[in-house]
């Protein structure tokens, strides 16, 4: 059957709301990929008050006659699309955004939303969180969504320009602004301090961070050479020698494990909200709630490598973050001389490890549920994996899989079948029995 006569308008179509995650079926667009955000903010600690524009650049994968973007909460004022107003609606947390003109398959284009209202929390923790001084935005896996509008799936990253405008405290002080990537300019408005910060290296949006409060920054370089940037509350200043030696120490040991560092700049912010119960390895510079001990400093500057530089496809593919920066904990307790590999392998086997409750409820690459996304297999259980093809292959081929794996796929999106790919090209072996049962097998395996 042929259609005469048809053009590329006609052909538009509406972008979809989602990219065909299981787990997250509505989060994330098709029709479009993100290249750069541009998010401007004014903030009021003390209201929770924050208005924003949004510049959000993109191409178009497709003919498109709309757009959608992951928006939840907040009041969206207007949209405008290369600069012309554009028509909007809302549901649940979806903004459609539909332009004047048909947006061209392969056409670069600028959305702009401008918004305000009170930025809300998901479940409690996750989202917009307000702090005592001030606010931190943490996004895993979609609480983005509730401070800029996006294309809020891992697989869609984009460098980043966060510029933050906040006023004085009521004591006449300004209040500190850190965010991902690095400190491009400052100006003092006399009322208001407005924070330019930018990401030149593509991030997911779920390790976008903003934090707002008091902070103490102290900047320095690893003895390899990479910038550090460490931002501590002042309520927790006692930690900061700890923080500047081990923030350091830690970088220079993973970058001789897992390669060189994927990003401008490292660092840490140690906020004082310890009634928060998590940290989170948001990019360049990991949000600690509490002073953190140095397998969760392991673990979460990890991540720079496997999560933020390296990111999964789809969330199903977490396992490769988690499971990955947990095996790196128990890298560091061997290399330090604590306990061999194999020893924390065994009491996470036999029950005995605080951490090893539940590891055996799904198999660690395919988690049931977005509820379950983040439970133990992906973590414990994933790190056992990395164990078993570790002596499926010597430690030779095992750290040359993991350097290839951060380099070849540096600031991209990958997948578990990538990785088993690569694992058995470089050692040259079917490891499907490893895989087979320590990464999908539904059960506890019968030997460890």
């Amino acid at each position: 059957m042929a259609a005469g006569g048809c053009t590329g308008t006609s052909r538009a179509q509406p972008g979809a709301a989602g990219v065909g995650d299981r787990l997250f079926p509505t989060l994330g667009n098709g029709g479009y990929d993100v290249t750069h955000y541009d998010l401007k903010l004014e903030y009021v600690p003390e209201t929770n008050h924050l208005e924003g524009s949004a510049v959000i650049t993109a191409r178009a994968t497709r003919n498109l006659r709309s757009l959608n973007l992951d928006f939840a909460g907040m009041r969206v004022r207007n949209t405008e699309v290369n600069s012309a107003d554009a028509a909007f609606g809302r549901a649940k947390n979806e903004l459609t955004v539909t332009p004047t003109k048909t947006l061209r398959k392969g056409e670069s284009f600028q959305a702009r939303v401008t918004y305000d209202g009170t930025p809300r929390t998901i479940d409690g923790d996750e989202g917009w969180v307000e702090t005592d001084d001030g606010s931190t935005a943490l996004g895993q896996p979609v609480g983005s969504m509730v401070w800029f509008p996006g294309n809020h799936h891992p697989s869609d990253k984009a460098t980043y320009d966060i510029t933050v405008s906040v006023p004085k405290d009521e004591s006449g002080d300004f209040y500190d602004v850190v965010a991902n990537g690095e400190l491009i300019g400052q100006k003092d408005e006399g009322d208001r301090l407005t924070s330019h910060w930018r990401s030149e290296e593509p991030m997911a949006s779920y390790l976008a961070n903003v934090s707002v409060g008091y902070f103490e920054v102290t900047k320095g370089r690893t003895r390899r050479g990479v910038p550090f940037c460490i931002a501590v509350d002042p309520d927790e200043a006692k930690h900061t020698k700890v923080l500047t030696r081990l923030v350091p120490r830690v970088t220079d040991w993973a970058i001789g494990n897992f390669g060189p560092y994927p990003f401008s700049s490292t660092g840490a912010v140690l906020d004082h909200h310890p009634g928060l119960g998590y940290a989170l390895e948001t990019q360049t510079k990991p949000y600690f709630d509490s002073v953190p001990d140095e397998k969760l400093m392991v673990h979460e500057l990890a991540h720079q490598w496997f999560g933020d530089s390296v990111t999964p496809k789809k969330w199903r593919d977490v396992w490769l973050n988690e499971g990955l920066a947990t095996y790196a904990e128990w890298l560091w307790d061997e290399q330090q001389g604590h306990k061999p590999a194999r020893t924390t392998f065994m009491s996470y086997y036999q029950g005995t490890h605080p951490e090893s409750s539940g590891i055996w409820d799904f198999p660690p690459a395919d988690p049931p549920s977005a509820e379950e996304v983040l439970d133990p297999p992906v973590y414990g259980r994933g790190a056992m994996v990395i164990h078993k093809l570790r002596e499926a292959v010597g430690d030779d081929v095992f750290f040359r899989i993991l350097k290839t794996w951060t380099e070849r796929h540096r600031h991209g999106n990958t997948d578990t079948g990538q990785f088993i790919a690569l694992c058995e090209q470089m050692s040259g072996k079917d490891l499907s029995e490893v895989f087979d049962v320590w990464l999908f097998g539904k059960h506890k395996p019968s030997h460890p």
